[in-house]
This record gives C-alpha cells, sequence and structure tokens, in this order.
C-alpha cells in the first residue's frame, strides 16, 4: 500500500502562516447552512490559531523523504500510520467483496473501483477517530470499509454522462466507461445496500455493543441520503449553468456540507462512537471533520483550475466548462486560499486538549488536506 500511501504523502505541506483568512459567521447547527448569514472580514484569529498550530506539529523531513511529526516531544510518523491503516483498510474491503452472490461483471465493477485506491479519507478518519477515544481499530475497521463502499458507490454514479460525465478517475477509465453504462449504475447501488449489510454484521462480529453500531449506521445511513450525499448532488446539479453571481456562498456551502463534508463528518463520528467516546468527545469530533470535509472541496475546487489530468487522474477544468459554482469562481483564488487557512484553523481548534499522541493522526490529516497537490 506504498502507492496509497504516496498518494497523501507525495507533496511536503507548506507553513500555515502562509495563508491570509477570513472570517465566515455561521448558525449554531451545521446542518442548517441555507439559512447562513456569510461575510468575509479579514480575521486574525485563524492566522493565529494556524501559526500556533504550526509551532507545535511541524513536518521534519528526513534522507528518505518519510514524513515525521513531532507533536508535544513525541515523534509521529504519519506515513508509517497511514500506510497500515491503508493495508487494512484496503485487505478488509478485499476480503468483503469477495465470493458475492452475484452475475461476475456485477462483482468485478464494484472491485474494479473500491480497490482502485484513492485518499481514503472516509476510512483513515474513521480509524483515527475510534482511537483517539480510546477504541480499538477492530472497531473502526466495519465502519471505515462500510464508508469508503458509500464513498465509491458515490463516486461511480458522479461520473456517468447524466451527472458529472467523467472519463477519468484515478487515472483509468470510470467505471461507466469499463464496464457499461446499466452496470455501473447496479454497482453503485450494490455498493450503498452492502454498506449497511457490512457495518452492521462487522461490528457484531468485532464486538462493537448494538447500540453504539445502530448510532453509526444512522449516522451511515443520513450522509448517503436526504441529509448527505443525494440533497447535496442535487443542489450541484442544480446550479450548473447559472449565471455568475446568482449562486451565493452559504448555497455552495450547502451543496458541499451535503456531499464530502458530511461524509466525513459521518465516518469519523461513527468512529468515535463504535470506539466509545464520550457525547462531548464525539461533538467535537464531529465538528473537526465537518471543517476537514469542507476544507477537502475547497482544494478540490482550486486542483480543478490550477491542476493536471496526471496531476490528478482525472479530467481538470470540468467545474469552469459546464458553469459550475465553485469556490474561486466565487471568492477568486486569493480568497480560495484563505478560506482554506480559515477551515484548516478552525478543525486544528477542535483538537486542542485531547491526549497528543492520539490526536496526531487527525492533526495530520487536516494539514495534510490543506496543502495536498492532488
Amino acid at each position: 500500500m506504498n502507492k496509497l500511501a504516496s498518494c497523501f504523502l507525495q507533496h511536503g505541506a507548506p507553513s500555515a502562516q502562509s495563508f491570509k483568512s477570513f472570517h465566515v459567521q455561521r448558525s449554531p447547527s451545521l446542518h442548517s447552512l441555507e439559512r447562513r448569514s456569510v461575510s468575509m472580514p479579514r480575521s486574525r484569529t485563524a492566522d493565529h490559531a494556524a501559526t500556533a498550530a504550526n509551532a507545535t506539529i511541524g513536518p521534519h523531513a528526513n534522507t528518505q523523504g518519510a514524513d515525521v511529526t513531532v507533536v508535544s516531544g513525541t515523534s509521529f510518523d504519519f506515513e508509517r500510520y497511514l500506510s497500515a491503516k491503508a493495508r487494512a483498510v484496503h485487505d478488509a474491503l478485499d476480503l468483503a467483496l469477495q465470493g458475492l452472490p452475484c452475475p461476475e461483471v456485477l462483482s468485478q465493477s464494484m472491485r474494479y473501483s473500491v480497490l482502485a485506491g484513492g485518499k481514503r479519507v472516509c476510512p483513515v478518519v474513521a480509524i483515527a477517530a475510534c482511537e483517539l477515544v480510546g477504541g480499538p481499530v477492530a472497531a473502526a475497521v466495519p465502519v471505515a470499509c462500510a464508508f469508503e463502499m458509500i464513498h465509491t458507490a458515490s463516486l461511480i454514479h458522479d461520473d456517468m454522462p447524466y451527472m458529472d460525465d467523467g472519463a477519468l478517475r484515478l487515472g483509468r477509465p470510470s467505471n461507466h466507461v469499463a464496464f457499461g453504462k446499466p452496470t455501473a449504475l447496479l454497482a453503485g447501488d450494490a455498493l450503498l445496500a452492502l454498506a449497511f449489510e457490512h457495518v452492521a454484521r462487522g461490528c457484531a462480529g468485532a464486538g462493537v455493543p448494538a447500540d453504539r453500531a445502530l448510532r453509526a449506521i444512522v449516522e451511515l445511513g443520513s450522509a448517503a441520503g436526504v441529509g448527505g450525499i443525494a440533497a447535496g448532488q442535487v443542489a450541484d446539479m442544480a446550479s450548473e449553468g447559472a449565471p455568475s453571481g446568482s449562486v451565493s456562498l452559504a448555497a455552495l456551502e450547502y451543496i458541499h456540507v451535503h456531499k464530502m463534508a458530511r461524509l466525513v463528518e459521518a465516518a469519523a463520528v461513527s468512529g468515535a462512537v463504535v470506539g466509545g467516546g464520550a457525547d462531548g468527545e464525539v461533538e467535537r469530533i464531529r465538528r473537526y471533520a465537518h471543517f476537514l470535509g469542507l476544507l477537502h472541496q475547497v482544494v478540490d475546487d482550486l486542483l480543478d483550475v490550477t491542476g493536471t489530468p496526471e496531476q490528478l487522474g482525472k479530467m481538470t477544468g470540468k467545474d469552469a466548462a459546464a458553469s459550475k459554482a465553485t469556490y474561486p469562481r466565487l471568492m477568486g483564488m486569493e480568497g480560495t486560499r484563505a478560506y482554506m487557512g480559515e477551515l484548516l484553523a478552525k478543525a486544528e481548534a477542535e483538537l486542542d486538549g485531547f491526549d497528543a499522541a492520539r490526536v496526531a493522526p487527525l492533526r495530520h490529516l487536516a494539514r495534510f488536506m490543506a496543502y495536498r497537490q492532488h
């Protein structure tokens, strides 16, 4: 899984001080974005938070290029951590997709996309959140796999011609190009259903109490349906072709909070829940993951402008061609980078007070998400 780990670690992280920030006023509820009031005055608070974070978790390169972080005097090797978790999740997904009672072409289509790799943000967040509250990795792996199935299903559907019409995913033909549109559609549907079956069976097998497993299933369902991806995708498609300036920042955030941000949030919450986290811990992790997921999308929008197909493994410039609302289109490049700094500072602030060693993976993941180049 070194290739998978290198997907995260190919590029070093510059100083968080390079970001300027502005403040986005938010309603108390993370799910009430359509009522959000948004303004963009300069904020020194986020700059200060990012600077403080940089002082405590700066990357230290060695001659082998390994990414080792020092947190409160404790060494943490993010590459090794990521590689180990990615391998565990990959092996568990491979096992879950073996011997499926369905036609071989459907099984092949599902495996083609799920086992293709990628950043594995949701699985890593789920496992790291479980460990943060003192839970065992075994409790989080079924949850991690289920969220990766959901995420993969959403990508298969997003790439299809009647959605985002993407012919390339992770440097190879999208599922519908490789297997045909009907099979790809059904592969996405099958993964969606399998995710719920897998988390239910897996949690039971790992000895997770039934009430915790049920809470994780509720999070999974909300993130996949009307409280998440489905709602966000409909709003996203409705915004395509809208005249410049007609889609507000609040409307754009509604789209992305209900897509990637909600999925990352639910994965983190589910990991913390099955790990036995207290309610206060779970809610702080929820807020962290909300900002992390939104940060992921902001960077994606930026890379669609600045990246290349070779760099990203998918076609670029599609958002502009479809006249889609994006952060660079609404805020400009400088404003988008400033917002990245704001989100990074807010995500890391939610981790303050947790055990320094246990929180290191989530701190480092937030930093990577802000500075990634693919």
